[in-house]
């Protein structure tokens, strides 16, 4: 077995690896005697405390070398050198430094061969960077004159507003245009409720002849007169309470002026009574009569009679 794998404690000898003690080895006796515990502790000592009531002050340390004998401090030293510089000098930042960015450039031996391949040719620019791009485009701007912009109309600045006004003045338009077509049969209505007759306005007028101003009434009668545009005819239409039949229209009113002078017409269950350029009939309790000098036709009274 090898020395450095046996290890020896007491006497005995003792495997380093699996620390069994080897075989046919006793452990001899220790020789050394037991050390006493006094020689170990040392001995209670006086206190080494100073009395500051009987020791003296101490005196300072003076820096002042002693000059040794034979030996001399004297030594040649450079009047640009000292251990501290006269002033304090206090650290300069460095000052920003825009640096720019520099466009790629090719290789001298790169531009050479292209410049050989293209018979000589001038080798063109590097493209420019965004940078410098904008940079000239501001340049530029600022660089024409401000313009101001013309003030735009009123209704380029509200489109809206031609839209609301041509709607108003289309509205307006036609509530007039109704208003003019319809204020006959206002005013008739007027006209009939004063009266106390159910008059109406005749949805029928034969053509050149218009409504000469406002209906006329009294108790129980409304009269609309019409006259010519171009012209002097004029005729009357006159609405009255009745309770006459159309016989007694025929005996009371068409004979008594024109005698047997006269032609009767049936329409719509209407018996219509013509002569000389007038009528009379009958219809829901209310007498009509044409009067005028107009010269109407027998289609046109009837047309008429059956408007109203």
């Amino acid at each position: 077995m090898n020395k450095n794998s046996i290890v020896t404690i007491n006497g005995q000898q003792y495997d380093a690896v699996s620390g069994l003690p080897l075989a046919g080895q006793q452990s001899a006796p220790s020789t050394k005697r037991p050390t006493p515990a006094g020689s170990v502790h040392s001995p209670l000592q006086k206190s080494k405390t100073l009395v500051r009531r009987v020791t003296k002050k101490p005196s300072p340390i003076s820096n002042h070398r002693p000059k040794t004998a034979g030996k001399t401090m004297d030594i040649a030293r450079s009047s640009k050198i000292s251990r501290f510089a006269p002033h304090p000098i206090a650290p300069t930042q460095p000052s920003a430094v825009r640096v720019r960015d520099l466009p790629v450039a090719a290789h001298p031996m790169v531009s050479k061969a292209h410049h050989t391949l293209r018979g000589n040719k001038p080798v063109p620019k590097p493209a420019k960077t965004s940078q410098a791009v904008k940079e000239e485009a501001i340049v530029a701007a600022l660089a024409q004159p401000s313009v101001k912009a013309p003030r735009k109309r009123f209704f380029e600045r509200h489109p809206r507003a031609i839209t609301i006004i041509s709607i108003s003045v289309a509205i307006a338009l036609v509530g007039g245009y109704l208003t003019y077509v319809n204020m006959p049969n206002w005013s008739v209505h007027v006209a009939a409720a004063s009266a106390g007759v159910d008059a109406t306005y005749p949805q029928y007028r034969p053509d050149g002849y218009s409504l000469n101003g406002g209906p006329q009434w009294s108790d129980g009668q409304v009269t609309l007169n019409f006259s010519a545009n171009a012209g002097t005819g004029k005729f009357s239409i006159k609405q009255s309470k009745s309770s006459w039949d159309s016989s007694a229209v025929l005996d009371n009113v068409v004979r008594k002026n024109v005698g047997e002078k006269y032609i009767t017409n049936q329409e719509r269950g209407l018996t219509i009574y013509t002569y000389s350029g007038n009528a009379a009939w009958v219809n829901g309790g209310i007498l009509y009569t044409i009067e005028g000098d107009a010269p109407l036709s027998g289609e046109q009274i009837r047309r008429i009679a059956t408007s109203l």
